[in-house]
């Protein structure tokens, strides 16, 4: 099918979105084995697909392995991922672990499941990822994602913190990158539509009303249509920060004026051009 000139400036657009968050982050290096958790939604799907087009012409080598994980939900598609990924070329693994019920169990009806979900999930992947040797986790949050982190974790947690493009697990032994996380939900959308990705809806969680995660996304929907450009300014604060105008004096020093520790570090960009 021939791409019309909106669909290339899209897919250019994001290229050098996912790009220039690699350079930033030092995401991908020469000799990357990258684990894709492939969870069967539009931002999992975009993820993959970008990072095999970047592979293409990209300045180093990196190995890029698709995981999904097979939660056993009543009615879960389990041959539309295996299809895809056969018919892409990408080599694979479908882990099936029934962690359904033992969220079915655990927490009462009614009650939100996304946290010991996601606890339940994120262990497995772990595991998973170290026991085959895979040095990076790729996973698919967008920039509108660690927005509303930000704000989730100030309205319900009192802290002020995100989702950062890259992270070191707790353990240490995993190293998370979001390549995504300069790429906007609504382009991610559109690319999805274009590309036609079989998506496959969560119906253990993604459906559940009340959760504080769709309200604070339609709070910030609401502001990006009576403000365009808000979330994006949002997320820009997050990469500049003055920490003598906050108020935490584990990170500044009120009585020297100084910035306490080894927060004052710098992260230097990588010498290697992924927009070339």
């Amino acid at each position: 099918m021939t791409q019309s000139v909106t669909q290339k400036k899209l897919e250019k657009r994001l290229r050098r979105l996912v790009g220039t968050a690699i350079m930033d982050y030092k995401m991908i290096e020469d000799g990357d084995r990258i684990m894709v958790c492939l969870s069967g939604g539009k931002d999992s799907y975009a993820l993959l697909d970008l990072l095999l087009k970047l592979k293409e012409k990209a300045p180093v080598n990196f190995e890029v392995f698709a995981v999904n994980l097979d939660q056993k939900q009543p009615g879960f598609p389990e041959h539309v991922l295996p299809n895809y990924l056969t018919e892409l070329g990408v080599p694979f693994e479908i882990i099936t672990q029934d962690t359904y019920s033992v969220v079915k169990e655990l927490i009462p009806e009614g009650k939100t499941t996304c946290s010991l979900c996601s606890r339940l999930r994120r262990g497995i992947l772990y595991s998973y990822a170290k026991e085959k040797g895979f040095n990076k986790i790729a996973l698919g949050h967008h920039r509108d994602d660690i927005v509303e982190t930000l704000f989730m974790n100030m309205f319900f947690g009192s802290t002020l913190k995100a989702m950062p493009p890259k992270l070191q697990s707790d353990d240490g032994d995993n190293i998370l990158i979001r390549p995504l996380a300069y790429c906007s939900e609504k382009d991610l959308i559109k690319y999805a539509e274009i590309h036609e990705f079989p998506i496959i809806p969560c119906n253990l969680c993604g459906s559940q009303d009340g959760l504080q995660r769709q309200t604070t996304k339609m709070m910030l929907q609401e502001w990006e249509e009576k403000y365009p450009g808000r979330i994006e300014n949002i997320f820009r604060s997050l990469k500049n920060i003055k920490p003598s105008q906050l108020a935490d004096t584990e990170l500044f020093d009120f009585e020297k004026f100084t910035i306490k520790s080894e927060i004052s570090e710098t992260i230097s960009k990588s010498d290697v051009n992924w927009l070339a």
